[in-house]
């Protein structure tokens, strides 16, 4: 029989997962109305550039569909929605991390490697506590 911190501790895994997703939604929402912006303050740039916003939008609907997918299921389903968002934020760190090594100084500012890093490493983080929890109950 569980113990009460035990119950407690996976609630707080459960509400952090759905905080998440619906970060994701808010995130990708945003991202696919205001590319431009979004790019913006996100430190990828302040020019004009239709690739750009259209990879943005692309990275919004993913978010989108990430999210919303979580929220909407239940179950085994919700279990295989956290395990693709683990594989998407790890890749997304390292993606971040990658950005750095740009070609003739096209590099992304460190700042903005850094915090696209924290924040995936943090979304894998608790996206992994979610797995571990629907693996051992």
């Amino acid at each position: 029989m569980a113990d009460v911190t035990e119950v407690q501790q996976a609630d707080r895994v459960d509400t952090l997962m759905v905080h998440l997703a619906r970060g994701r939604v808010a995130l990708g929402v945003t991202a696919f109305l205001a590319p431009g912006a979004t790019a913006r303050i996100l430190g990828l740039g302040r020019d004009a550039d239709a690739g750009r916003d259209l990879a943005t939008r692309l990275f919004a609907s993913r978010e989108i569909a990430l999210g919303l997918g979580y929220l909407l299921s239940k179950g085994r389903s919700r279990a295989a929605w956290a395990r693709l968002g683990v594989a998407v934020d790890a890749l997304d760190a390292l993606a971040a991390v990658k950005s750095r090594r740009g070609r003739r100084g096209s590099a992304v500012p460190l700042w903005a490697a850094a915090a696209f890093s924290t924040v995936a490493l943090g979304a894998t983080g608790i996206g992994a506590a979610k797995v571990v929890k629907d693996l051992t109950g």
